[in-house]
């Protein structure tokens, strides 16, 4: 599903983002991504669908490599890799709908979008969408009118209206409280599970990570210091992706 062969991502200062990663991740998998800040977890998953740019290596998702690719191949296979931003990226003044709406854009003409001309199954597709993270009812409230939690479950609800393959979350519940968390976490889970959809997500709690995952990736400096089963993920493992023994309740500290 995602290969990473031989990536690294050199700053201009001469940091290195990613140091030589090599990775698989498979079908219908739910990676966690954990490590310090700056340890290169947003790089990584922002690679995935070229948000970020690589320095050298190459990027394979669903066998066509992202990396190379330009113009229409690099827009379709974007089209197939969904994002769900901590901020929840969402137009605040547009309706719950057509911010889930939005997620079509890549099917249709920029001409026909624009005019807000989405066909019934695109509409049937996206009430769907809300309706499988519990929010339908708010599909024609503003989005600024939802909690923090909700507008969450929207972008999560636009990435299934793309009839994504793979959705990316990048620190996805930093700024929600423990209950909206588990509530969004539990909508990801679910939908790995039921639909098969790949994810990969960036999480700070390592306690999240254990409950969610059914592998950790661990960063350290731009590299890949654990790779494994959450059941391998030990309290030494932890301890050597972050650098010394931390608790959970730490770990926002020590990433400031």
């Amino acid at each position: 599903m995602i290969i990473f062969n031989n990536v690294t991502k050199t700053y201009p200062n001469g940091t290195k983002g990613l140091d030589n990663i090599n990775l698989t991740i498979g079908e219908g998998e739910f990676v966690v991504i954990v490590g310090l800040s700056g340890a290169g977890k947003s790089t990584l998953l922002r690679s995935i669908n070229r948000l970020h740019e690589v320095s050298s290596g190459e990027i394979i998702v669903n066998n066509h490599s992202i990396t190379k690719a330009r113009g229409g191949k690099l827009y379709r296979i974007r089209r197939d890799i969904g994002m769900i931003f901590q901020n929840f990226n969402l137009v605040k003044r547009s309706s719950v709908l057509r911010n889930v709406l939005s997620g079509r854009v890549g099917y249709h003409s920029t001409l026909r979008m624009i005019l807000g001309l989405f066909p019934e199954k695109d509409i049937n597709l996206s009430l769907d969408a809300l309706k499988r993270v519990n929010i339908l009812e708010k599909a024609y409230s503003r989005a600024d009118e939802l909690s923090g939690g909700q507008q969450q479950r929207v972008s999560i609800a636009r990435a299934l209206a793309q009839e994504a393959k793979v959705i990316l979350a990048d620190e996805p519940t930093a700024s929600l409280d423990p209950l909206t968390t588990k509530q969004v976490m539990d909508d990801l889970k679910r939908i790995n599970e039921e639909l098969g959809i790949t994810m990969v997500v960036n999480l700070h709690f390592i306690d999240l990570a254990k409950e969610y995952a059914t592998r950790i990736i661990g960063l350290r400096a731009g590299e890949v210091v654990f790779d494994g089963p959450v059941a391998e993920a030990s309290e030494a493992i932890f301890a050597e992706i972050y650098g010394r023994p931390i608790q959970n309740e730490e770990l926002l500290e020590a990433m400031q």
